[in-house]
């Protein structure tokens, strides 16, 4: 029996990773599965491996929860993966909808995923995990106090959102207004949809870990080195690295791990966490989040299709272990990718899987 399984998001870069890890998984195991995906992009609707597609209103919409439910009947679907944050988060509150037609899911609470980032630094620091010093915009004139207090320079971004949406290295107090007069003027933010936090110039790394009812399933830790179209960002970020490299490193570890358990003390799914150093190389979390990071589902991939060995595959552990089904062998809970493995992307170009000894694998 093929098993049924709804994938919402499919056509995000991160919901094509997670099914092409699927079907990594399912060609070495013999599996079987049948899968829909669904987007509200129809042009992106396009590159997911999958059965059958729908397009879907956006997550906000209020037919967003009836068309997937209208699917899960249609199609008898046994499992929901919603990729997204925003979707998984609309998900999540609406789970128990689910739950009662005998769909599985294998997501956090709804307060786990993508919380803002202020809400993120108060728990964490209540939790003793170290977050960079953060003031909360509450009018201009807290700019003026941020640089007395934080010194220069500063790190400003905006409290929601991905990618580095409207964060700035800003050196001055006017620097910092002008940034968020012209995004409150644009219409892009209030005021009050600010955070400035000291600056951060050490290295940009990222934690991704499987929980399973408050078991640490497994985890890896990876630092970015690029960032696609860096050159026309004023800061420098722009969401999921072209190019970043595997870590193993015990204090990363331990900070990933306890950042997660300060905003879930029981975490149950997949959660990431963004950390950063200081110039004298010491960590702090700038963000932990009950979803996927982009990439996590292709390392993965790429780790199984050089080794065809599934211990690897994050993606299709996730779906077993969401499918209630017994783990024979289960990973390492930390370093699940051996250091010094570099993840190479590049718009057009493809994916190179590569190691500091030289040896390539051209991944897609």
């Amino acid at each position: 029996m093929k098993r049924r399984i709804l994938v919402t998001g499919s056509g995000g870069i991160g919901g094509v990773n997670f099914i092409r890890a699927l079907r990594e998984g399912e060609k070495l195991e013999n599996d079987e599965l049948f899968i829909v995906g669904t987007d509200f992009n129809s042009y992106h609707l396009q590159f997911p491996e999958v059965d059958i597609r729908y397009k879907t209103p956006r997550h906000n919409d209020p037919n967003f929860i009836k068309v997937l439910l209208d699917i899960v009947k249609k199609h008898k679907i046994e499992f929901l993966h919603p990729h997204p944050s925003v979707e998984a988060r609309v998900v999540s509150h609406k789970v128990k909808i689910f739950q009662r037609r005998g769909v599985k899911t294998y997501i956090p609470p709804p307060k786990d995923i993508a919380p803002d980032k202020l809400t993120i630094h108060t728990i964490l620091d209540k939790k003793g995990v170290t977050v960079p010093k953060t003031i909360h915009l509450e009018a201009l004139e807290d700019i003026d106090r941020a640089f007395n207090e934080l010194g220069s320079p500063l790190w400003i971004r905006a409290v929601t959102g991905a990618g580095g949406r409207l964060s700035l290295l800003v050196k001055t107090p006017k620097e910092a207004r002008y940034w968020v007069l012209l995004n409150y003027l644009q219409g892009r933010a209030k005021i009050r949809d600010f955070i400035i936090q000291e600056y951060l110039p050490g290295r940009d790394i990222a934690f991704d870990s499987l929980w399973f009812k408050g078991k640490l399933i497994t985890s890896y830790a990876r630092q970015r080195l690029e960032y696609p179209f860096k050159h026309i960002s004023l800061s420098g970020i722009t969401g999921t690295p072209t190019v970043a490299k595997i870590i193993n490193e015990s204090k990363i570890n331990r900070l990933g791990t306890n950042a997660v358990r300060a905003l879930n003390e029981e975490p149950h799914g997949f959660y990431s966490v963004d950390i950063k150093e200081d110039n004298s190389g010491k960590p702090y979390v700038t963000e932990v989040d009950g979803k996927w990071h982009t990439t996590a589902p292709l390392w993965g991939y790429a780790f199984t299709k050089i080794t065809s060995d599934n211990k690897y595959n994050l993606a299709y552990l996730y779906l077993k272990l969401g499918y209630g089904e017994e783990i024979k062998d289960y990973p390492p809970e930390y370093d699940l990718y051996p250091e010094g493995y570099y993840l190479v992307r590049q718009l057009d170009c493809g994916v190179l899987l590569v190691n500091e000894k030289g040896m390539k694998w051209r991944i897609l």
